[in-house]
């Protein structure tokens, strides 16, 4: 996932050990007293002090888009005892602490989460698979897990909210794990949150913000997940304790967005990268990065092989960009979405982004289909062809813009194993505003349909839902640049996986104000998630609600950006949805709120809704 807040990343990262060959002064102040945060201002600081080096103008120099997504904890390193440590001398540490979060997108923690007296979580069998809730990908959680039916909707009161500390957005999507819920953070933390009253059993710390699902296995004994700097854990979900880590890649850039998938004694992890945001500085040598595949030994981390949705090794063209960088050939092709099983044919299936170089890979913008067992890409589907992008041409058609200079229309949700009068069939939908239809045993298109202009945030986004031959498919149709023309048509579709015919839509009621825009927006992009009779899927605006899978109805509507009080005692913020979708489990409704990225409104809520218990 590629969408970024221009003011936000604008603020940008702290000067490298490239600027001092560069010749640029090292960050010097008068005052090196212990500032209070509150009257220190990190705006001003970077503004005054470092912007100079990280707008494309200083060769080698990170480029500011970077900074959400390293992070505040990386930078505040960085500053502390890394490489920018001489540079941050005479910055007090609380005014090292708030200038990191200022620039990785992140607040300062003021209150300590609320305690659980039982530290330890008896293990259980998850009754959920993961991020797509289903090994299929079908986002479908049965009634006997969801225990919740329609005709109680209108009695969901809030039961209680969870704050994230420090955190501006909310996106690792919580998983049940008997009467808890192990959920990450965008300050790495990981949390075993009771599932009555929202207190934390144990915590356990990553080293980077945590945005994937935790994947449990049969036996509840491990808990599989990766963090946005590339490294996969996993622990015991019983208390927190590390079992093994390990790398995921060896391309510096490569970050976990998309959730590893466990299946039988393997985990299967997606691998994209931020070198799209690389590729803004002129100095840099665009492109190296691959998309893929990992596979992993899920009891001790060995890998087993990895695989890469470009086949070929980038190598050098002999062409320099205007700036004088080594230009490479062919890259990008990230997977950021959660692999799909068909244990029947022994695949697993992914959704490809775009191309990072021109001329575009024929494997970007693609469904692959890849062996569980040798890795071997057994066939994939292009869905748009010419698609190369990276963030140079965001900016300008900067110096690593790629000629085709695409819409950047990656298959971002996972796609979704169905049967259709016993023939299965492999649904994905794309930001261009596609659903289609594969056949899984060699990937031919059996039908497409397009309902919606699509736009850099979908189309469709982050993920499709399925009750048997029903598709439901949140639309976005939001754009940053105005690329996308023609009129829009956010809300929620009902498609038949028999043959990709509408059967409902329903537009997603206009609730912002004006003065809120682009911030809010009726956009659909998260994940949808269905129950029976039900789905659930949130907004930019903030809005979640419950919709009639019968006919598009919409049965429950609450709007979470808003404050609340939290059970630690510190004021939540919710705001925009977005990334993952709801979880329906055990009579409760599951939404992360607030989402600070991709010009959406921040917030840092869990929030957990239920019936009555007096009915």
């Amino acid at each position: 996932m590629k969408i970024f807040n221009l003011t936000a990343v604008a603020i940008a990262a702290l000067c490298s050990v490239a600027d001092l060959s560069a010749g640029q002064n090292p960050i010097s102040s008068a005052n090196s007293t212990e500032t209070p945060a509150a009257t220190f201002d990190a705006q001003a600081t970077f503004n005054n002090r470092c912007a100079h080096c990280h707008d494309g103008s200083v060769a080698k120099a990170p480029h500011q888009i970077k900074f959400q997504l390293i992070g505040a904890k990386a930078i505040e390193s960085a500053l502390n005892e890394g490489v920018m440590a001489t540079y941050a001398s005479d910055l007090t540490r609380n005014e090292i602490k708030t200038l990191a979060a200022y620039l990785g997108g992140e607040s300062i923690a003021r209150i300590p989460v609320k305690r659980c007296e039982a530290t330890e979580i008896p293990a259980v069998k998850p009754v959920t698979a993961g991020w797509s809730l289903s090994k299929q990908g079908t986002r479908f959680i049965p009634a006997d897990v969801a225990q919740l039916s329609k005709n109680v909707l209108g009695d969901l009161q809030l039961k209680w909210v969870f704050a994230y500390p420090g955190a501006t957005r909310a996106r690792s999507q919580p998983s049940p794990f008997g009467n808890a819920l192990l959920v990450g953070s965008q300050d790495g933390t990981v949390y075993a949150l009771n599932l009555e009253d929202g207190c934390t059993h144990w915590t356990y710390s990553a080293d980077a913000e945590v945005r994937s699902a935790l994947a449990i296995n049969e036996t509840g004994t491990r808990a599989y997940f990766g963090d946005i700097r590339g490294t996969v854990y996993a622990i015991d979900p019983s208390n927190g304790t590390e079992i093994w880590r390990a790398r995921a890649d060896a391309h510096p850039d490569t970050t976990l967005t998309g959730s590893p998938t466990l299946h039988q004694d393997k985990l299967y992890v997606p691998l994209s990268s931020t070198e799209w945001g690389s590729a803004a500085d002129p100095g840099y040598s665009c492109c190296t990065f691959r998309g893929g595949v990992v596979a992993f030994d899920a009891a001790n981390g060995e890998k087993l092989w990895t695989t890469y949705a470009i086949p070929q090794t980038p190598a050098a063209t002999g062409r320099n960009n205007e700036a004088g960088s080594p230009l490479f050939h062919p890259a990008g092709a990230p997977i950021w979405n959660s692999p799909t099983i068909d244990p029947k044919r022994n695949q697993l299936y992914v959704g490809t982004g775009e191309a990072y170089t021109s001329p575009a890979a024929d494997t970007s913008d693609s469904v692959l289909a890849i062996d569980l067992t040798t890795g071997k890409i057994v066939w994939h589907y292009q869905s748009l062809s010419g698609d190369a992008w990276n963030m140079a041409c965001f900016i300008g058609g900067g110096a690593n813009c790629p000629e085709e200079d695409g819409p950047d229309l990656d298959i971002g949700a996972p796609p979704i194993l169905v049967s259709v009068d016993g023939q299965d069939r492999v649904i994905a939908g794309q930001k261009s505003g596609h659903v289609f239809a594969l056949n899984p045993d060699n990937g031919e298109l059996i039908w497409r349909k397009k309902i919606g202009r699509g736009g850099f945030a979908g189309g469709i986004h982050w993920g499709l839902a399925a009750q048997g031959t029903t598709i439901f498919a949140p639309n976005a149709d939001t754009t940053f640049t105005g690329r996308f023309k023609g009129p829009r048509s956010p809300g929620l579709y009902a498609l038949s996986a028999v043959d990709g015919k509408i059967m409902w839509y329903t537009p997603a009621p206009e609730v912002c104000e004006p003065n809120d825009r682009p911030a809010c927006d009726p956009g659909l992009s998260a994940a949808a998630t269905a129950i029976p009779g039900v789905v659930f899927a949130g907004a930019f605006d903030g809005h979640l609600r419950a919709y009639d899978s019968s006919n598009g109805e919409i049965l429950w509507d609450f709007n979470t950006n808003a404050e609340f009080a939290s059970v630690s005692g510190e004021t939540a913020a919710g705001g925009s949805i977005e990334s993952d979708g709801p979880v329906i489990y055990r009579g409760h409704v599951l939404i992360n709120s607030g989402y600070l990225f991709g010009d959406r409104m921040a917030g840092n809520a869990l929030l957990v809704f239920a019936p009555p218990t007096d009915r």
